[in-house]
């Protein structure tokens, strides 16, 4: 099972991938946690991305294509995997379909988790992170117990920048001019289903749990 997940920010595509890579037994793969984990081991490709970065690049799609390439010939993701935060264009897309090509695959299914700005605004407005240990918390719907303080290890909670309403209805713009072509791209490949996303939480993960059994 080859699935890659496709939404914008604050559509739970991380938080769904977690679950559904633990009931089936296959790999979460996340991008940016694939690239932070390379760049801490001190590979090749880390330091070559971290070459990028320092000097305040993007990292190249080819260099992060051969970074998932890395991952996917780990062990863990021998029985399938969901691919979250890559591919996020067409031309991104097009060479994951050839890198895959080349190791004699392709994906299965091109699952885009749909939510209004409405709720993704609501849920990423109200998101709050501890500065030390990194949990995720959100004012209404998973407050710690103390206000600004993390449950777990009593460090500082705090709102990123970017989660204030101006700033996601900006990441949420670039994010559609970026995206709207790939989704379609995938449609026109007969891989793509769209699952909603701004219902609760347990509601959209039973739906994807029913479509992944079906692509078992």
């Amino acid at each position: 099972m080859k699935i890659v997940f496709l939404g914008p920010p604050g559509a739970g595509k991380g938080t769904q991938a977690v679950d559904l890579a633990l009931e089936f037994g296959i790999a979460h793969i996340s991008t940016g946690d694939m690239l932070r984990a390379e760049i801490k081991a001190g590979t090749e490709l880390g330091k070559l991305a971290q070459s990028y970065i320092d000097a305040g690049n993007l990292v190249p799609d080819e260099v992060a294509v051969d970074i998932i390439r890395h991952r996917l010939k780990k062990d863990d993701a021998k029985n399938g995997y969901i691919l979250d935060g890559f591919p996020r264009t067409v031309p991104q897309a097009e060479m994951l379909e050839e890198m895959l090509k080349d190791m004699g695959t392709a994906l299965d299914r091109a699952i885009y988790l749909e939510a209004s700005e409405e709720v993704i605004i609501e849920r990423l407005s109200g998101r709050r992170i501890c500065r030390e240990c990194g949990k995720i918390y959100h004012t209404t719907n998973m407050p710690s117990r103390s206000p600004g303080i993390c449950d777990l290890c009593g460090g500082e909670t705090y709102q990123r920048p970017d989660d204030q309403p101006d700033a996601i209805r900006q990441r949420l713009q670039v994010y559609q001019e970026k995206t709207a072509d790939l989704i379609q791209w995938y449609a026109d490949r007969d891989l793509l289903t769209t699952v909603a996303a701004d219902i609760a939480r347990e509601d959209t993960y039973k739906e994807l749990s029913e479509l992944f059994e079906q692509l078992k």
